[in-house]
């Protein structure tokens, strides 16, 4: 593990190549010489190997134009980077960008504003610092992963994604199909399309595995645990164009199909010559609590956490974090430093500290998330942001999260209170799971963690924010809330500041569970 703060230098990219943006037709060769897949536009559809696609997830490759400009998403399989890496993102962010990495829900990594890219650069320096390893794969390596996972266990993530990658048919996997290996914690199967849950501690592992959440009986050794993964999201992609030759509606995730995780468990346990076994009535999610501070590993080492408020990281965060030898980034907007040794834990959490991120249970962050909103979104009535973080307050129960529309991008599926941006000010309310709002595909940035045992999966649009679906974790054992409503504002304008007293007062009774429509906060001008 290296110092706190040192700085290493990027890599220079090969030689230069073009790069179409989001919606630019042409077509390109990668690093490795492989053409790219054409995009082509057609009365709005991009059109991917010719078969009609609305799936607008950004990427590395296929920028996404946000109202504060060009944005890139790049996939990080399992949250897991070097800090090498990082300061490669540092040095583009600051290069070409808005001086800011976004944390997103599903752990990757994400670079705003991109006004000034050079389009033959950016794909070049990702592609040098081993951020970019497939082209044609580049939307489809969305694979979360126990932010604390070690051993044989850990090694899963790097061999699904070597393999994924290695299968030219699952490059045509929707850009929003998430794949997750879980330890045993619970913390990411259960938001995921398909995933591994690790059973019990024994030697030679068997995993769960889950279909949208739900067990189907179908178990399998660690040995097969990458090739079931694989097996499943073929199986996905054969319901999904069977459905479409019907005239239904494409598909993005297997909650979408009808019956979908019945389907598929029973398509890959068929392909796989397994039977299919009892389902396990308890095999559901726990209450789980995101990592912060020192935690320790089996090794006799530690991990040293970090929570990220809002989900940016600013330049001198992203030096401080360069220094590690290796960051797990959560799906919680969090940091994870494995493999610290105990004695240099307290320098770690002094420098994390020290560069404004969260190294404290009692933080205000915790359960907090936020859409884009202004400047990121057009939509947006609000800066949401700046306005969580003037009303923002430690507390606790259930999660909070901020929108600046009522499309609601990134709202937890899980019981959640909701402070939305309106016309005359901000509208508090709390959410239950069943009607928590637009649940729609892709990532969100913020502090996302469903506090419920109802699913914490979050959804958020793919319009002028970029964002997408987010993935929580229940962290206790309550059940949803009822709908019911703060309040609305009294007034004020769509700008200027917020009236803090008033709008923290009546997101904390909100999160409490008491409905008082006369704290309901208002922006005025």
């Amino acid at each position: 593990m290296s110092s706190p703060g040192s700085l290493p230098a990027s890599p220079n990219g090969p030689a230069a190549r073009a790069f179409p943006p989001a919606g630019s037709p042409g077509s390109e060769a990668g690093a490795s010489g492989r053409a790219l897949s054409p995009v082509v536009v057609e009365a709005g559809i991009q059109v991917m190997g010719g078969r009609a696609e609305r799936d607008a997830c950004p990427g590395a490759l296929r920028l996404h134009e946000a109202a504060d400009g060009p944005l890139a998403r790049i996939r990080v399989p399992g949250g897991r980077i070097s800090g090498a890496q990082l300061g490669t993102l540092r040095e583009l962010a600051a290069a070409w960008g808005d001086g800011h990495v976004e944390l997103t829900s599903r752990a990757n990594l994400q670079l705003r504003a991109l006004t000034g890219v050079p389009e033959t650069r950016l794909a070049d320096r990702l592609a040098a610092a081993g951020l970019l390893p497939s082209d044609t794969h580049e939307l489809v390596r969305n694979i979360a992963a126990s932010p604390l996972i070690s051993g044989r266990d850990a090694g899963l993530v790097r061999e699904l994604d070597e393999a994924l990658c290695a299968d030219a048919g699952l490059a045509g996997l929707p850009g929003r199909f998430l794949f997750a290996i879980d330890d045993g914690a619970g913390d990411v199967a259960y938001a995921a399309d398909v995933a591994a849950l690790r059973l019990g501690t024994g030697g030679a592992g068997r995993f769960a595995m889950l279909f949208a959440g739900r067990d189907v009986g179908l178990r399998v050794g660690r040995a097969t645990v990458v090739s079931a993964l694989l097996t499943a999201a073929r199986a996905f992609l054969v319901q999904v164009e069977g459905a479409v030759a019907t005239g239904a509606r494409r598909s993005w995730r297997v909650r979408e199909l009808t019956d979908g995780p019945g389907l598929l468990g029973r398509d890959t346990a068929r392909a796989l010559d397994i039977t299919l076994g009892e389902v396990d009535p308890e095999l559901r999610r726990p209450g789980v609590q995101e990592p912060i501070g020192v935690v320790p590993q089996g090794d006799g080492r530690v991990a040293v956490a970090a929570l990220v408020p809002l989900g940016r990281l600013d330049d001198r965060q992203l030096r401080v974090l360069a220094g590690a030898d290796e960051l797990v980034f959560t799906p919680w907007r969090g940091v994870v430093l494995p493999g610290v040794a105990p004695e240099a834990a307290d320098e770690w959490l002094d420098a994390l500290a020290g560069a404004g991120l969260e190294v404290g249970a009692g933080s205000r962050w915790v359960g907090v998330t936020a859409c884009a909103g202004r400047p990121g979104c057009a939509k947006s009535l609000a800066d949401v942001r700046h306005d969580a973080d003037a009303a923002t307050v430690a507390g606790d129960g259930l999660p909070v999260h901020w929108v600046g529309c009522a499309r609601g991008c990134g709202s937890p599926a899980a019981a959640h209170v909701r402070v939305e941006a309106t016309v005359g000010g901000y509208a508090v309310t709390v959410r239950s799971g069943s009607s928590a709002g637009r649940v729609s595909d892709g990532e969100t940035t913020g502090n996302s963690t469903a506090r419920s045992a109802g699913d914490g999966t979050a959804g958020g649009g793919t319009g002028q924010s970029g964002r997408g679906d987010a993935t929580g974790t229940g962290r206790s054992a309550g059940g949803d809330a009822t709908d019911g409503s703060i309040g609305t504002g009294d007034g004020g304008t769509t700008g200027g500041v917020v009236r803090g007293d008033r709008l923290a007062r009546a997101v904390a009774a909100a999160r409490r569970g008491s409905v008082d429509g006369s704290t309901a906060g208002t922006r005025e001008g």
